[in-house]
């Protein structure tokens, strides 16, 4: 399983991933560029990640610029054609906005920036992304100040009818409780994925905490369960 990581302007975590993915999990990844559009050395068993940020320095909205770059349109028809396709944080906004996932990420509801370790757990057991840690309460940095998830009440509805929430944030015990929600976000969600399974976006980072150096492995196990469920 090869990883494609895209650099747009203004992103400041693709770094972090490609050395997470390379370092800390071993796997062969592969920097892109935004104003590229070749992903013709990736199979539909392979995955493109869109890193955290600010791409185009989140002039409009979020994401919103980098939904129409070159490198955004492939990504799309990866995606079309089954390929996997991982947002974190800025690249979830991006998901979002080129409608590869429903829904939107709006300002935080306190209105403030927030970075800190949160927790976060998943009840799904049919995403790749999730179907080893479903149960578990993992410890995992956010910093975002437009994280606060948002759709309306019928897509809400699809949405946990058709098991596509990832991830909800939750107490240390795993609790998902008013108190462990950082910013406002509609039912604790903190990522969701397609009605195919195969495009993931969630804002909390699991590139932060996969290296024993920063006391947190957490995230490792994330990226272990789609490279497991391959």
């Amino acid at each position: 399983m090869k990883f494609g990581v895209v650099t747009f302007p203004g992103s400041n975590c693709d770094h972090d991933v490609i050395d997470a993915l390379r370092n800390d999990l071993g796997q062969e990844v592969i920097a892109l560029w935004h104003k590229d559009s070749d992903l013709s050395q990736f199979s539909t068993t392979d995955c493109i990640v869109l890193p955290g940020g600010f791409s185009y320095g989140d002039y409009l909205r979020c994401g919103a610029i980098a939904r129409f770059s070159p490198m955004m349109q492939s990504v799309i028809d990866f995606a079309g054609k089954g390929g996997r396709v991982i947002g974190v944080c800025n690249g979830f906004q991006i998901l979002c906005e080129a409608g590869l996932l429903p829904g939107a990420l709006l300002q935080n509801g306190h209105q403030q920036f927030v970075c800190k370790n949160v927790y976060l757990k998943s009840d799904n057991t049919s995403a790749s992304l999730t179907k080893d840690v479903a149960g578990r309460a993992l410890k995992i940095p956010i910093a975002h100040g437009e994280g606060r998830y948002y759709a309306d009440d019928a897509t809400l509805e699809s949405l946990f009818a058709n098991n596509q929430v990832l991830f909800r944030y939750c107490d240390e015990f795993g609790n998902v409780v008013d108190d462990a929600n950082p910013t406002g976000t509609l039912r604790n969600i903190a990522g969701i994925c397609n009605k195919e399974r195969n495009v993931f976006g969630l804002m909390p980072h699991p590139e932060r905490a996969t290296s024993t150096v920063l006391g947190n492995t957490d995230g490792q196990l994330i990226f272990q369960s789609l490279i497991n469920n391959n």
